[in-house]
């Protein structure tokens, strides 16, 4: 009886380590600034979970300093929060030829003042995507943390 509870006791800490331990290492990645574009994610965590989260945490810094190079300048102190990731269904819906709308939504302050944000791409659903459903996923996170880019840096 008392390996029984030990290896429970063994099993449960493991578990809990796998689902602690990415959490915790992503919160603390978000509070380190970068090159004045600071991006929180916690409650996209809460609303999508991971991996969304850890996309758009790992590539919208990026995408926001792409975007005000493309401009022509430099982005000052930005401040984005994604509350929403919003995926349209993989087999397509009634957008253009068949699309379905994907959706980023949050708020963004630049230069002091708060803006909600959103951005909207569209997805045309292939038969690859079907069988590669995260990497599809991945791609159309990908496109939206871009579109998002784009707007807030408009508004600088």
């Amino acid at each position: 009886m008392v390996e029984i509870n030990v290896t429970r006791r063994a099993a449960l800490g493991a578990f809990g380590g796998f689902v602690v331990a990415p959490t915790f290492l992503l919160r603390n990645a978000l509070a380190q600034p970068g090159g004045g574009i600071q991006v929180d994610v916690r409650p996209l965590l809460e609303n999508a979970g991971e991996p969304t989260a850890a996309w758009v945490a790992r590539t919208l810094p990026g995408a926001i300093a792409q975007a005000a190079a493309q401009r022509g300048g430099a982005v000052g102190p930005v401040t984005v929060r994604v509350d929403y990731v919003i995926l349209g269904p993989n087999t397509g819906a009634g957008g253009p030829a068949g699309s379905s709308p994907d959706q980023i939504v949050g708020e963004a302050i630049v230069g002091g003042v708060a803006r909600p944000v959103r951005a909207q791409t569209w997805y045309y659903p292939s038969a690859s995507d079907q069988v590669m459903i995260e990497q599809s996923n991945h791609d159309r996170v990908s496109q939206l943390v871009q579109a998002l880019a784009y707007w807030i840096v408009r508004e600088v």
